[in-house]
């Protein structure tokens, strides 16, 4: 028997004065009830009940012990019900971890609505391109691009990850329209550096049948950073193979235009996921953010299997 149990008998047998009164209160037995006290006797090696054949008296030390027993139970239940009410409640830090140009353009416009629906919750945003071990840096929630296999953690893709061709209008005025991927050799391109890897991100461009394969094309100009990728394009330093969230704005405003439809990566971990350690009962903080997230994202038209690139109109397509 577990001391807890022998100490909630203990307290059952004070309260009622009698093995049988316990063993009532306990959904027991007096024998039970009788051979737990016994037990927990030994153990401190005191007594705790003067026993006769006709009364059941505690002694000064079970008093004491009582006394103290009885507190620990109730500051145990009392943090048992304030753990169970925050982790029902929306309520407490939420320390989220995100990938810079996804947290910057996507994640930080969301926050205003998001503090207004929950005034309870306090965000702490950290922004790095970087897989920290969030369960060691007791980050609540991280948002990536991509994911990196762990059985600690529960990965949700909120969206997979569309690249589209882009380049702007005066780039194009001034240097003409590729029409195919080999008139690419003959312009400018703007590549991005992995900072992790150092690797340069691969150039996928459609051939003849429209299947996307990996280009081999001298960068005119590289960068570590996303969101200047997407603004070097859009001063028409070149073309650039952007993911979806950086290019929606430029694409939008008219900054940019694209060529060809989208480009999908094949790879189950290619997406945008939020990344979260398992657990039985997920907190309220985390669970409504998710929810928030998910339903401003279908709002946009992106879901876990699909983005807005899908309905966008490319200037050059495989047909011309």
């Amino acid at each position: 028997m577990d001391k807890l149990r022998s100490l909630e008998i203990f307290l059952a047998t004070c309260d009622s004065g009698s093995f049988a009164g316990a063993a009532r209160i306990c959904n027991s037995d007096p024998s039970t009830v009788s051979k737990a006290i016994g037990r927990l006797e030994a153990q401190l090696g005191l007594t705790l009940f003067q026993r006769s054949t006709r009364q059941l008296r505690i002694t000064t030390a079970g008093k004491r012990y009582a006394r103290t027993v009885r507190k620990i139970i109730q500051d145990l239940s009392s943090c048992e019900n304030e753990l169970k009410y925050l982790n029902d409640s929306p309520s407490g830090t939420l320390r989220i971890s995100s990938a810079v140009c996804y947290g910057h353009l996507y994640l930080r416009p969301l926050f205003r609505a998001f503090c207004q629906r929950y005034p309870a919750i306090k965000l702490e945003l950290e922004i790095n391109d970087l897989h920290v071990d969030i369960i060691e840096n007791d980050i609540d929630l991280a948002l990536r691009t991509g994911y990196v296999k762990d059985s600690r953690l529960v990965a949700r893709r909120l969206s997979p990850m569309d690249f589209l061709v882009c380049v702007s209008p005066q780039y194009l005025e001034a240097h003409g329209t590729p029409r195919n991927c080999d008139d690419f050799k003959q312009h400018q391109w703007i590549g991005f550096r992995i900072k992790e890897t150092q690797q340069l991100q691969p150039i996928f461009l459609p051939n003849e049948k429209g299947e996307y394969i990996p280009y081999e094309l001298e960068r005119s100009h590289i960068t570590d950073d996303g969101e200047a990728m997407a603004h070097m394009c859009a001063d028409g330093l070149g073309f650039a193979q952007l993911p979806h969230f950086l290019a929606k704005k430029g694409l939008n405003s008219g900054a940019l235009v694209s060529l060809y439809p989208y480009f999908r990566p094949p790879q189950p971990d290619s997406g945008v996921f939020a990344i979260y350690p398992k657990r039985d009962y997920l907190p309220a903080k985390v669970r409504v953010f998710i929810e928030f997230l998910t339903a401003s994202l279908a709002a946009t038209g992106e879901d876990a299997n699909s983005t807005w690139a899908e309905d966008w109109n490319p200037i050059v397509n495989f047909s011309q």
